[in-house]
């Protein structure tokens, strides 16, 4: 099930977030996942529209969205390859429409699932907190 994200979602949101995270960020250092969870648990999720994938009760991954940018679509990985990314995107685009999203050049695994869905890579740059290249890619529904 995919709903709004609550209040009380706050540590799961933050646990799944962690766990993708060193899944597809390797190259990320750990004071940076360190700070980014302290931004994830109160800053995003103050300002970001924000929905959680719940399976059997507990909630095991996000999308949360700033205007038409995806700020963040995690999922645990025990729960990859089973289409609830993909079916956070279509919510997304239900929602939303055209959507826009960065991801780390790095980061094969979100690279391949927003290809795979249709995003088409865009622009290069340098994210300034990481230093690490990062792609910013565009989806337009059909």
């Amino acid at each position: 099930m995919i709903r709004k994200f609550e209040k009380e979602d706050t540590d799961a949101v933050v646990a799944s977030w962690r766990s993708a995270s060193a899944l597809a960020h390797p190259f990320l250092t750990n004071d940076f996942i360190d700070r980014e969870a302290e931004n994830v648990r109160n800053v995003y999720l103050a300002f970001a529209e924000t929905w959680v994938t719940e399976i059997d009760g507990e909630v095991v991954g996000f999308i949360a969205l700033i205007e038409d940018v995806v700020g963040g679509l995690f999922l645990d990985p025990a729960y990859h390859g089973q289409g609830y990314g993909r079916a956070m995107l279509d919510k997304a685009v239900a929602e939303k429409g055209p959507l826009r999203v960065e991801v780390f050049k790095e980061n094969a695994i979100g690279r391949r699932f927003y290809n795979a869905y249709g995003f088409k890579g865009s622009e290069e740059f340098v994210h300034q907190e990481s230093g690490q290249v990062t792609l910013r890619m565009t989806f337009n529904p059909k």
